[in-house]
């Protein structure tokens, strides 16, 4: 659940992006601000992802806010998804899945097999992964090909959203009780 919280600035972005790119830009920064101080002082290090979309959206917001606000707002879900999808392949990629620092907190997860807990968060990395790319791909599509009407990358986002937070809940259950791990190990 952890993972789900890390990826709330995002989601919240995705929500209010329907009624404003602005106002989107500035909750999701402050959401990405929040999460990221919380998660800083339970532990004081900074996750990946908590960093990136903090560092992410403060950009998007300063920049279309005050040096291009013309910018449309497909072109910056294209930025946001673009960037968001290189923080979390270049980990992966690198043998080091960004999912391992939120798993290390549930202690659900914490106490599992090595070879079962990696396995499981290269396969939950692996579906946000997949997710933002095709995120990304969506509006690309829209804008660099302007014919193409925002709400189908709109649809494309949702589906890609609710499926990785859907596999990010129910696919370590599964695993667990497929692996016969008593309740909380």
């Amino acid at each position: 659940m952890n993972l789900v919280v890390g990826f709330s600035p995002f989601i919240l972005f995705a929500v209010f992006s329907r009624l404003s790119a602005d106002l989107a830009l500035w909750v999701a920064f402050a959401a990405a601000f929040v999460v990221t101080i919380r998660d800083f002082v339970e532990s004081p290090s900074l996750r990946l992802l908590d960093a990136g979309s903090l560092v992410l959206f403060a950009l998007l917001a300063l920049w279309r806010g005050f040096l291009d606000p013309n910018l449309s707002l497909a072109a910056v879900r294209f930025i946001a998804e673009t960037a968001l999808l290189l923080v979390l392949a270049i980990p992966l990629a690198l043998r080091r899945p960004f999912s391992v620092d939120y798993a290390r907190l549930d202690p659900r997860e914490a106490d599992w097999p090595p070879a079962l807990f990696l396995r499981v968060n290269y396969q939950v990395s692996a579906t946000w992964t997949f997710a933002f790319l095709a995120m990304a791909a969506a509006d690309a599509a829209v804008v660099f090909g302007p014919q193409l009407p925002l709400w189908s990358s709109v649809g494309v986002s949702v589906l890609a959203l609710a499926g990785a937070v859907t596999f990010t809940l129910r696919y370590p259950a599964y695993v667990a009780k497929r692996a016969a791990l008593p309740p909380g190990a």
